[in-house]
């Protein structure tokens, strides 16, 4: 590794298949800090490995967007493959809200737009990302948001372009669509916009919309619309949000607004005062794209169709 530039250092943080650290690449006189998600592959389940990770590599590598975590290069020794990545430095945005309480709505439209958009260009490619939570909203230096993890994303078109279901429950169950709940083929495309909203209330409140200890009755909640901003947040907030989360949240998939309708909602296109000052901030530069190596590409050709239910925590 060091002799391709590549310096691993401190362990930030681990999920059920990989294991995150800093990183550094070194070319010449230049430095540029990294992260590095490290994945065994012979302490993985064998469909994740069949399966969900060739997908992960491949959708990886063919992404380039200011809010999108971006991949700088995939190597494999041995039984290990590194994928390093651009450096959110700024943590997750469940941190961000434990630490901090509400977002105030000037902030949440700012960064609810920048994974708007971020999620308009996944799903113009196809791509369904399929486990959006605040624990993938990564916050960079510069105070913008970073979409990552893309462990359960897929493809929405076979290979004859035409649009597929899934079939799979995936991601946390927290933030799950209720026609994923239900078990019943579910366009993925929608059950992402569906997450948004459950991140956006989040935001908005510092707390869940729905209680996932209990799955049954969080899907009759879910299909009742039956939850309540909260009457006490630090932050008021106004109608023209509480009509969009309410739309968002919408239970029949055929009423629940695309991903570019809701971009057309007011309050998401609205410039007052307070939101042009918040979305001056100038977009990260993003790095070059992935180069995966030649030992990796026998595996980029595989499908990818199970997976499993990630734990949600607590705010």
């Amino acid at each position: 590794m060091e002799q391709k530039g590549y310096h691993i250092g401190e362990k930030i943080g681990s999920g059920s298949y990989a294991t995150v650290y800093r990183a550094e690449y070194v070319a010449g006189s230049k430095k540029t800090s990294l992260a590095c998600k490290i994945i065994d592959k012979n302490k993985v389940p064998k469909d994740f490995l069949e399966k969900f990770f060739p997908q992960e590599l491949d959708i990886l590598k063919k992404l380039e967007h200011p809010y999108i975590i971006q991949v700088h290069s995939i190597l494999q020794r041995e039984s290990r493959v590194f994928i390093f990545m651009s450096c959110a430095t700024g943590g997750d945005l469940l941190e961000y809200i434990r630490s901090h309480g509400p977002v105030p709505e000037h902030l949440s439209r700012k960064w609810f737009r920048q994974i708007l958009e971020g999620l308009r260009y996944l799903h113009g490619q196809n791509i369904a990302h399929r486990d959006l939570k605040c624990e993938n909203i990564l916050l960079s230096a510069h105070d913008n948001i970073k979409i990552a993890d893309f462990g359960f994303a897929r493809y929405c078109v076979d290979s004859n372009g035409r649009r597929t279901l899934s079939r799979t429950f995936c991601g946390s169950a927290a933030y799950a669509a209720p026609e994923m709940l239900s078990g019943t083929p579910y366009n993925p495309k929608m059950a992402d916009v569906w997450s948004t909203g459950v991140i956006l209330y989040i935001m908005l409140n510092a707390s869940m919309p729905f209680d996932e200890s209990n799955l049954h009755r969080m899907l009759r909640d879910q299909l009742t619309k039956n939850w309540s901003f909260s009457s006490n947040v630090k932050y008021p907030v106004s109608q023209d949000v509480r009509v969009l989360v309410e739309n968002i949240l919408e239970p029949d998939v055929t009423r629940r607004p695309t991903v570019d309708r809701v971009l057309s909602y007011e309050w998401v296109s609205a410039r007052s005062r307070d939101a042009e000052t918040a979305l001056s901030t100038p977009i990260d530069n993003v790095i070059s794209n992935v180069q995966p190596c030649a030992e990796m590409r026998s595996i980029l050709e595989k499908d990818a169709s199970v997976g499993d239910v990630a734990g949600c925590r607590k705010i």
